[in-house]
């Protein structure tokens, strides 16, 4: 690998950033609406295959995203948050879980199948989970869109303390049909088969507004759509049909039109929460599952979905509270899919379940600027979809793939061009000692 590119020192990097997006970053200056407030109700908002440039405010150019954008400006958004994994039900149990996915059995499918043995498997419902310890906590809950953790019905998301579910129960449905790759309906509300007619992204909408204009507070809103993962299709295309292999059919010029509707589902979300008088104590979360496939952009970052490169692990990211985290702030502060589920508990006063410590943590004091922007350790690894492990630690990354080893510089270097393994062959050592310290505590790969 090659750069030419003159060199520059961290520091210096970092401010020509700062100065060009013209971001406020958060660096330890306590913000003055930080003040302990009531418990939230909490809005977790997920996109599914969204890459780290798929949102106009974070570079798309050929479309635009406005009331995302909006909501990134009315919080602080992240520019270095990543999914804990690069496939779906990993990263959905390390949510669910806020530990890494390779603590639990089902979390080391890449990602749960149609195949006989994946639907015997599921995420245990003897397993704490952010939404049952919200509801022991005394929060009513729900979730509204896609599960992909267990079709049998002892894994079902009643069962793991969502008082309310309607969406799919399998990784992509058709998005007029309501039918997965094999072309058998996939839509549930609770445990029982619903028929709907409507556009899925639009209904799961319908599902979120009516539950927040009838709401018990506080309440967990779980909202995590299919869009824009394939099958491609607009509003108003007919029904794709049973998939041959792999569900990724539709042409690319679909893609802008599923933007669109994600975009304005998440408007008539907002606008409900508006409507009902609860902007300033609900706290809302915005994300996606991991990063895009072929009609996504990157933004400059290194291969796509499956793959613990950057670009298939890196996100879109952003919190808004209003008078507790700051708006129109940037951060520099690395974060994943697990520390969302600790900074849920945390701001819900909800408190982890002792035989299952939390891998993530608490983002709240670096957003409100109690605590200064700080290094973190973060650790990836797949086994089936590709074979690969990663560690992040500050800004260097430590990565295996199936053709070598490589250490990168991601400050200067966020696109992965650059190996460094040679003249740094010491922090190379660390931190592939580190990952293979880690992963020993981790389940066997499949």
């Amino acid at each position: 690998m090659h750069d030419e590119s003159p060199p520059i020192d961290r520091r210096s990097f970092l401010a020509t950033v700062a100065a060009a997006t013209g971001a406020l970053v958060v660096e330890g200056r306590p913000f003055a609406g930080a003040a302990q407030k009531p418990r939230p109700n909490i809005i977790f908002i997920s996109a599914d295959d969204l890459g780290f440039g798929d949102l106009s405010g974070y570079g798309r150019a050929d479309y635009q995203t406005p009331v995302l954008d909006r909501l990134a400006a009315e919080g602080t958004r992240f520019t270095q948050a990543y999914s804990i994994a690069p496939i779906c039900t990993p990263t959905r149990v390390g949510f669910m879980t806020g530990r890494y996915p390779g603590r639990d059995p089902v979390g080391l499918r890449e990602p749960l199948t149609g195949s006989v043995e994946d639907r015997s498997a599921g995420l245990d419902p003897s397993q704490p989970t952010v939404s049952s310890l919200l509801k022991r906590a005394g929060y009513h809950t729900a979730l509204f869109g896609k599960w992909h953790l267990g079709v049998g019905p002892q894994f079902h998301p009643n069962r793991h303390g969502f008082d309310e579910f309607f969406g799919p129960l399998s990784g992509a449905v058709d998005y007029v049909s309501h039918t997965d790759a094999s072309g058998a309906h996939d839509l549930y509300r609770n445990d029982e088969p619903v028929q709907v007619e409507g556009y899925l992204t639009d209904r799961l909408a319908d599902e979120a507004v009516r539950f927040i204009r009838e709401r018990r507070e506080p309440f967990f809103l779980s909202h995590q759509g299919t869009a824009p993962h394939s099958p491609w299709q607009r509003r108003g295309d007919p029904p794709v049909g049973r998939a041959e292999g792999p569900f990724d059919v539709g042409p690319p010029d679909r893609f802008p039109d599923m933007m669109l509707a994600l975009d304005e589902s998440v408007g008539r979300i907002l606008s409900a929460v508006s409507e009902s008088g609860i902007t300033d104590r609900t706290l809302v979360i915005f994300t996606s599952d991991n990063g895009g496939v072929q009609y996504s952009n990157m933004a400059g970052l290194a291969r796509r979905k499956g793959q613990v490169w950057e670009g298939g692990i890196r996100v879109p990211t952003f919190i808004r509270w209003p008078g507790v985290i700051p708006a129109g702030v940037s951060t520099r502060q690395v974060a994943s899919t697990m520390d969302l589920t600790a900074t849920i508990l945390a701001a819900a006063t909800a408190s982890p379940a002792p035989t299952h410590p939390l891998d993530g943590i608490d983002l709240l004091p670096v957003l409100t600027g109690r605590q200064p922007v700080h290094d973190r350790t973060i650790f990836w690894r797949t086994s089936m979809v590709s074979k690969q492990g990663a560690v992040r630690q500050g800004g260097w990354k430590y990565l295996r793939d199936e053709d070598g080893e490589y250490l990168f510089d991601l400050v200067l270097d966020p696109g992965e061009r650059q190996d460094r393994k040679s003249d740094h062959s010491a922090r190379f050592a660390e931190l592939k000692a580190a990952f293979g310290g880690w992963e020993r505590q981790m389940l066997p790969p499949r």
